[in-house]
């Protein structure tokens, strides 16, 4: 089994100030994992255990047409090439190509003639953030990190991916994601011939530097630091996070049961059973402006596997009342198919699958037009999805939060929840 952390070692009983300088990414006066978690800070405890959110992204917008708001009786040219199937909730269909998700449809909950941001384009900030304007406002993750503090080395937002699509803004860089891969990862891993014995005397040498007068620039850097070196140690020395990042704990019939997807939707259940909070996950490729059909072949058995095998977990393990799962685009597809055999962009209307949570699930929540091109009820928007996942994670979407000039900013504009899932 491969271990992020490399072997254990003898530990010694002292260490000097020169070891700490040279344990790397840990030395006292720089620590990358420490920028992370800087500015980090919260009001109170989180519950315990924490509710949890999985956020899965399927970039580029998947057709809605061709997965979870099907127009069988439309014209060829809107309807497309899949059949509908039934589902185990009567008068409920959904593509063929998701046979595993129709056998579960009762454990879930879709929501179609979503509208996105007028602009169509593919940054997911409307469905991180619950804004339209890209960039301004920070996304769950960052929101949620913002107000809970940091607990037994389990960090609270962690991404799939590393994009700057996902900003913290105005709640500080320490906010943004972590991300469990690459660089990161081995910030988590000590120096060779670091033990974690010798990182429990390193404690006790940080302990004794908080004593010490330090230069404090205009921003506090200094000042703060020694708060983020014990939350990064915190991470690092935590068995809890150590195994929750850890795949190769799993046996390899799990990773089979959960396909081509299981390195993202794995770690994700593995995450939040271990008490993160947010899990974003970025999940394909679905910009399909061509070979639409070709594509939607391809990745919807892969997603019906994997999101099959992640709800089953869920329920199995007693997670789906404490962990929401929301699967969603960035927007829907045209109805008309073009060039060829393709789907252009479209913001009136898409569709989002929700899961766990405790929510009312095995029901459909809007409608679209014959042609799924219009919402034929008020619409729901990407805020109040987010504000039903707030209130999921017992966090009041009315909550304010300064911004670099320290004007109190609320967590979303549109408070509206979606009514049908509480």
């Amino acid at each position: 089994m491969w271990d992020y952390f490399g072997p254990r070692r003898t530990c010694r009983r002292r260490i000097s100030r020169r070891d700490v300088l040279r344990i790397g990414t840990l030395g006292a006066a720089g620590l990358t994992l420490a920028d992370l978690l800087r500015q980090r800070a919260g009001a109170g405890s989180p519950p315990d255990p924490p509710q949890s959110v999985i956020m899965i992204w399927l970039r580029g917008g998947p057709s809605h047409i061709d997965s979870f708001d099907m127009k069988p009786a439309a014209p060829a040219e809107i309807r497309g090439e899949f059949r509908p199937i039934s589902t185990s909730v009567p008068g409920v269909s959904i593509c063929e190509h998701m046979p595993l998700l129709a056998s579960a449809m009762d454990r879930l909950a879709i929501i179609r003639g979503i509208r996105s941001n007028d602009l169509g384009d593919h940054t997911p900030h409307y469905i991180y953030t619950g804004f339209p304007d890209r960039g301004k406002r920070p996304g769950l993750g960052s929101i949620v990190s913002y107000l809970r503090p940091q607990r037994d080395g389990i960090p609270v937002n962690v991404s799939s991916y590393r994009s700057d699509l996902e900003l913290a803004t105005y709640t500080g860089q320490a906010h943004r994601a972590f991300v469990p891969d690459g660089a990161e990862i081995e910030n988590l891993r000590p120096t060779k011939g670091l033990s974690f014995g010798r990182l429990d005397d390193r404690r006790d040498l940080l302990r004794q530097l908080d004593a010490l007068r330090r230069e404090i620039d205009q921003s506090g850097t200094f000042n703060a630091l020694d708060e983020f070196n014990r939350q990064a140690l915190d991470m690092l020395t935590s068995p809890r996070a150590r195994e929750a990042f850890d795949l190769d704990l799993e046996p390899p019939e799990v990773h089979e049961r959960y396909g081509e997807y299981s390195r993202s939707l794995l770690m994700a259940r593995r995450l939040v059973e271990a008490g993160v909070s947010v899990v974003t996950l970025k999940i394909g490729d679905w910009d399909t402006h061509e070979k639409n059909f070709h594509d939607m072949r391809e990745q919807l058995p892969q997603l019906d596997r994997g999101l099959h095998a992640l709800i089953g977990d869920l329920y199995e393990r007693g997670l789906d009342r404490r962990v929401a799962v929301v699967v969603w685009g960035e927007f829907g597809r045209a109805p008309r198919i073009s060039r060829g055999d393709g789907r252009d962009h479209w913001p009136e209307a898409g569709a989002a699958v929700i899961a766990g949570g405790g929510f009312r699930v095995g029901q459909v929540i809007g409608a679209t037009d014959a042609q799924g091109g219009e919402s034929t009820v008020r619409p729901y928007t990407p805020a109040n999805v987010l504000a039903t996942l707030y209130r999921h994670l017992g966090i009041d979407p009315a909550t304010t939060i300064p911004d670099h000039n320290q004007r109190p900013m609320h967590l979303l504009d549109d408070r509206e929840l979606v009514r049908e899932l509480v």
